[in-house]
């Protein structure tokens, strides 16, 4: 059971963007397509997940005062292996994600987990936090790009849903994502204040 809430926390109590409010960058820029959010929150839980294990595994060995510079440069090499590993074998998927996939170095979900949660935890736990908070990433961003792209595209994974119908191009321009995301905050917000409402009412 502690296992299940270690890797739910990332997915629900704090999911990066939507309660931690961290990662937006990514968030507003790449889901004008759900095929680009999947592939965005695929690559960005393989860092996740690699650079946790490794600064798990290497903890009790790094002096404190240079801990960080150590975590960025872990983060750094798996961020080098996915852009590697894209420009090879997915080059389309490459160029659509252009500039956000070596920014994913600065992005404060890795380097947030590995310095709060994977220097202080077991390796087990690590794994099950990367997990959960790459979950919980790219939940959000699927949700908001279907939206965006059933709605400003008129598209879905590219593919032409009605043929025919004017889209609503607002939506995949940067207005559209603030919109969107806004929405999806006041849903989370409304479910739990709902359930603190039912909790209180027991």
């Amino acid at each position: 059971m502690d296992y299940f809430k270690e890797f739910f926390k990332g997915v629900w109590q704090k999911n990066p963007i939507l309660v931690l409010g961290i990662g937006m960058c990514p968030t507003l820029a790449v889901t004008t397509s759900a095929s680009n959010a999947i592939w965005m929150a695929t690559a960005t839980t393989f860092v996740l997940l690699g650079s946790n294990i490794l600064v798990s595994t290497i903890r009790t060995i790094v002096p404190s005062h240079v801990r960080i510079p150590i975590f960025i440069t872990i983060i750094a090499s798996f961020v080098i292996i996915v852009e590697l590993t894209l420009k090879a074998f997915q080059p389309d998927v490459y160029k659509a994600l252009g500039i956000f996939i070596p920014l994913i170095v600065v992005n404060c979900i890795i380097l947030g987990r590995a310095e709060e949660f994977a220097s202080k935890n077991s390796v087990v736990h690590s794994i099950l936090d990367a997990l959960g908070m790459g979950v919980g990433f790219g939940l959000t961003l699927f949700i908001l790009a279907t939206a965006r792209e059933i709605l400003g595209a008129n598209k879905f994974f590219g593919y032409t849903l009605i043929p025919g119908m004017k889209p609503a191009i607002l939506m995949i321009l940067a207005p559209g994502a603030f919109f969107t995301l806004g929405l999806l905050l006041w849903a989370m917000n409304v479910i739990k204040s709902r359930k603190a409402r039912f909790k209180r009412t027991e």
